[in-house]
């Protein structure tokens, strides 16, 4: 099967975790089309036979790159098999309101540009202390530190849970496969 994993990153996390996700996809067999939203001239998703959108949350928002592809292709991604990997860090946050939050933003996504997803997996980020100016190093570490969390700048911290993305990307080809075969495809 061919599949499309189209990401828009900010820190570099997200394109990690889209790689990832190629590269899972390929051991699986799959042939795969990796493209960055924030540099695509004209990647039409229906060319795929599935699609799996990877975006970071940044301050409430998706980037606009990915929000304006979403939007422009929210037909052909609606017609298709397509999945969503949202990458927050309030996902691992201890505070049960940052989490639901965080679960809303792929809603609030769907709502803002019609795509409907199949599947969605909130999946958390990384702090990227090191390559943060003082303002959002300072900011950040003070949330970590009211949620426990790791705050010695001097480190990077993944808090990305690849089994889970693992998990995530064998359902969603798996299905893929079901239905195809299901359709006598």
């Amino acid at each position: 099967m061919n599949f499309l994993v189209l990401y828009s990153t900010i820190e570099g996390q997200t394109r990690k975790i889209a790689e990832a996700v190629a590269s899972h996809l390929e051991t699986l067999g799959h042939m795969v089309m990796l493209t960055d939203a924030n540099q695509v001239g004209f990647v039409d998703p229906g060319t795929s036979n599935g699609a799996i959108l990877c975006a970071p949350v940044h301050i409430g928002r998706y980037p606009s790159p990915f929000v304006h592809y979403v939007h422009d292709w929210s037909t052909v991604l609606n017609d298709m098999p397509s999945a969503f990997i949202s990458v927050s860090l309030s996902i691992a946050s201890a505070d049960e309101e940052e989490m639901s939050e965080a679960r809303n933003y792929p809603v609030k996504l769907s709502n803002e540009t019609g795509w409907q997803p199949r599947s969605v997996l909130n999946c958390a980020g990384a702090l990227k202390y090191t390559q943060y100016d003082f303002f959002k190093r300072w900011m950040l570490k003070r949330i970590a530190s009211a949620e426990g969390g790791p705050i010695d700048t001097k480190h990077d911290y993944e808090l990305t849970n690849w089994t889970e993305v693992k998990r995530f990307v064998d359902d969603f080809s798996q299905s893929l496969i079901k239905q195809c075969d299901l359709a006598g495809e």
